[in-house]
C-alpha cells in the first residue's frame, strides 16, 4: 500500500476521497487550513493509518517535510470555483497555480501526482461537438486560467495524470450547495420554484464518489494512465440547464422553474464533452444523476438552511 498525501482533504471531495483511500490500506496525511471551520474528518481520526495536520499549502517549509517519504501527492486544495476565485484573486492564484508549482518543484521524480482539474477549462465549447481531452482549452474564468495553467505544469513535470473533472454533485460531510445540481435540488425541496438564466447552457455532471472513485482507479492503473488529462463525468449527464430541471422535476413533481426573459448568468460556461478516454482505460460511474437528486432529496430533510457553500 501507498503514503498518499492529500492538500486539502477536508474539503467537499477530500472528505469523501481520504476515508475511501483507507480503506484501500493506504497511509493518508491530509493537510488543511479548515478555511470553513469543518469538522469532516473527526470519525477518520481514530483509524490507523491516517494523519491530520493543519496548515497551508503554500508554506514550502511544511510541505517540504510533508512530502519527503509520500509516494503519491493529490493536490486537492484550492479556491473552488469562479465567485470565490474572483472574491480573492490574490488567494487564487497563489493556491490554485503557485502551490502546485511548488509541489512540482519539491517532489522527487519517482513520486507520482495525480491532479484535479476541472472540465470548465473548456469555457465556451462548439455547439453540439463533443469536448475531447484535444480539445484546446479555452477557459473563462479566473478559475479556469489556473487550474487549466496548473495542469498543464503537473503534465509537463512528467509522472503523473490528471482528471477534468465535470461538475461534482452529490453528499459530503463537508457538503456544498452552490453546486448546480445540488443548488437545483435545494430550491426544488424548500423554495419548490426556480429562475433559470440562460437555460441552454449545457455541461456534463458526475457524483462525488465517482469523482473520489476515479483517484482510487489512477492509484491501481497509474503506471498505463500516466502522461495523461481524462474527463471525469457521466456521458449520461451532458444536460442543460433546462434538461436538468426536467429531471429533477420527475423526483419532485410540484417543482416550477421559469427560465428568465432578461438577465443573464455570470456563470457562462456551455458545453459538452466526452469521457471516453477514460470509460476505454477501464473506469465506469456507479452513481447516475437519478441516484443523486434522490441522496440529495434525503440531505435536505437534514440540512435546512444554506450554510453550506464555496460563497
Amino acid at each position: 500500500m501507498s503514503k498518499i498525501l492529500v492538500t486539502g482533504g477536508a474539503g467537499y471531495i477530500g472528505s469523501v476521497l481520504v476515508p475511501m483511500l483507507l480503506d484501500e490500506g493506504h497511509d493518508v496525511t491530509v493537510l488543511d487550513n479548515f478555511y470553513y471551520n469543518q469538522p469532516t474528518l473527526l470519525d477518520q481520526c481514530i483509524r490507523e493509518g491516517f494523519y491530520i495536520v493543519r496548515g497551508d499549502v503554500r508554506d514550502r517549509k511544511l510541505m517540504k517535510d510533508l512530502m519527503a517519504d509520500k509516494d503519491y501527492i493529490i493536490p486537492l486544495a484550492a479556491m473552488v470555483g469562479f465567485p470565490l476565485c474572483k472574491k480573492d484573486e490574490t488567494a487564487a492564484k497563489t493556491i490554485n497555480l503557485d502551490a502546485v508549482r511548488m509541489i512540482i518543484e519539491l517532489r522527487r521524480p519517482e513520486q507520482k501526482i495525480i491532479y484535479p482539474c476541472t472540465n470548465s477549462g473548456y469555457g465556451i465549447g462548439q455547439g453540439d461537438k463533443f469536448c475531447t481531452e484535444d480539445t484546446p482549452m479555452n477557459p473563462i474564468s479566473l478559475y479556469g486560467i489556473t487550474k487549466s495553467e496548473a495542469e498543464k505544469a503537473v503534465l509537463d513535470s512528467g509522472n503523473s495524470l490528471t482528471f477534468r473533472f465535470a461538475t461534482v454533485f452529490g453528499a459530503s460531510p463537508r457538503m456544498r450547495l452552490d453546486l448546480l445540481v445540488n443548488d437545483f435540488v435545494y430550491r426544488a425541496v424548500f423554495d419548490k420554484t426556480a429562475v433559470i438564466f440562460q437555460g441552454e447552457f449545457k455541461r456534463n455532471y458526475i457524483h462525488i464518489r465517482d469523482a473520489a472513485a476515479a483517484f482510487i482507479f489512477a492509484i491501481e492503473h497509474f503506471e498505463e494512465m500516466k502522461g495523461k488529462p481524462y474527463n471525469c463525468g457521466l456521458s449520461s449527464a451532458n444536460l442543460s440547464k433546462i434538461e436538468l430541471c426536467e429531471k429533477i422535476k420527475e423526483h419532485i413533481p410540484d417543482f416550477i422553474y421559469l427560465e428568465a426573459p432578461v438577465g443573464e448568468d455570470p456563470d457562462k460556461r456551455d458545453y459538452i464533452v466526452s469521457n471516453e478516454r477514460l470509460e476505454k482505460a477501464g473506469w465506469t460511474p456507479r452513481y447516475s444523476l437519478d441516484d443523486g437528486i434522490e441522496e440529495l432529496i434525503k440531505v435536505y430533510t437534514i440540512i435546512k438552511k444554506n450554510q453550506y457553500s464555496n460563497i
